[in-house]
């Protein structure tokens, strides 16, 4: 029961990670189609920047901590990513340069959100999996 609750866990947090990147990628796009002006989009964009950090970085605990080495093995490079940002400090966006770099950003977001979708399925599968092999044990 315990490997259940804790991909049951990882799958929250993959899916928490899911909001806010979608919840960014939508602040780019009403940017684009002139809904929010480039002020509002930045601050809202950079008011989510360190919850996601953590919360990628508190998956990749979770998953080294309860030795699931494949799924912090995947981690790692979104990891890293969010790392070599911070350290060049390149994580925040800014307002006066947000026009310039918003087809960028927005394919970061996108990629990122297909990795996340990526990472979903496997916490998904290996979830439906211990379900799966908890009921053999049963019987």
């Amino acid at each position: 029961m315990g490997y259940l609750l804790v991909w049951v866990l990882f799958f929250f947090v993959v899916v928490a990670l899911l909001a806010l990147v979608v919840y960014q990628l939508m602040c780019l796009a009403d940017l684009e189609f002139d809904y929010i002006n480039p002020y509002d989009s930045a601050s809202r964009i950079n008011k989510l920047i360190f919850p996601e950090f953590v919360t990628q970085a508190v998956l990749c605990f979770l998953c080294l901590v309860t030795g699931h080495w494949v799924m912090a093995l995947l981690n790692v490079p979104y990891m890293y990513y969010n790392v070599r940002l911070y350290m060049r400090r390149q994580h925040l966006i800014d307002v006066t340069e947000i026009f310039n770099l918003l087809s960028r950003e927005k394919k970061i977001r996108i990629f990122k959100l297909a990795y996340l979708i990526f990472l979903l399925f496997v916490s998904l599968f290996w979830m439906i999996w211990n379900v799966l092999e908890e009921d053999e044990h049963e019987f």
